[in-house]
């Protein structure tokens, strides 16, 4: 039977706007390192698990990515992040009705970030940890995105089939991840540009979005599949 189960979400630029504080703490360090990012790199590095940012960061602004290196440099992100995340974290538009409207239906949900555990801990300070049934980050599982390993844990941890979940993204990487899982895959665009894709649902927005919108995508997937 062809069913939504969960909802699996993505938290950086689809639930919270907090990509323009990444953004803010990236170039920092771009800076810190002696260098300047362009945009082009900037947008390279969304969606990216933490490790693989500082290696795609250095690698284009021509620096030797050695182990200490990237240590050194993820340990200033967190530190600086952090500082940012202080204050209280702005919503994605729609995002906070929605997560309401879907616990209000009793949909089992998961939060799955490419970010690691210490810093989406202030994240979930601002979303309510009682919203998500399991949380998964990258620094949990063997791959970040855009392997499919928080998908199919945070699947495994709320006892459902990813092809009965819905995952809402925002970015390249985080609908790889998804669509590797076997989830049906709802992107919602942030900052970049996400292509399209079979399988792949576009809206503008979370505003309005409702549990019988996620079950069609699900139908429809099913039927066309």
């Amino acid at each position: 039977m062809t069913r939504l189960d969960a909802v699996l979400w993505d938290m950086d630029g689809t639930l919270l706007d907090s990509e323009k504080l990444w953004d803010i703490a990236v170039r920092e360090l771009a800076g810190e390192l002696g260098h300047e990012m362009d945009d082009a790199m900037r947008h390279a590095l969304i969606g990216a698990s933490g490790p693989n940012a500082m290696r795609i960061m250095f690698t284009g602004l021509g620096l030797d990515p050695t182990p200490a290196a990237i240590t050194e440099a993820g340990e200033w992100i967190e530190r600086r992040v952090i500082e940012l995340f202080q204050d209280p974290v702005p919503w994605r538009p729609g995002a906070a009705d929605a997560l309401a409207t879907m616990k209000a239906a009793g949909i089992p949900m998961a939060l799955v970030t490419n970010t690691k555990r210490s810093l989406t801990e202030y994240g979930l300070d601002t979303l309510d940890r009682g919203y998500f049934h399991a949380t998964v980050c990258a620094d949990e599982v063997p791959e970040g995105k855009p392997a499919p390993d928080v998908y199919l844990r945070a699947a495994e941890l709320l006892g459902v089939a990813p092809e009965h979940a819905v995952a809402i993204e925002d970015s390249p990487t985080g609908a790889l991840a998804a669509e590797a899982a076997g989830c049906t895959v709802l992107v919602v665009p942030c900052e970049i540009a996400v292509p399209t894709a079979p399988g792949r649902t576009f809206r503008d927005s979370l505003v309005g979005l409702t549990p019988a919108d996620l079950h069609a995508l699900v139908v429809d997937r099913h039927r066309v599949g």
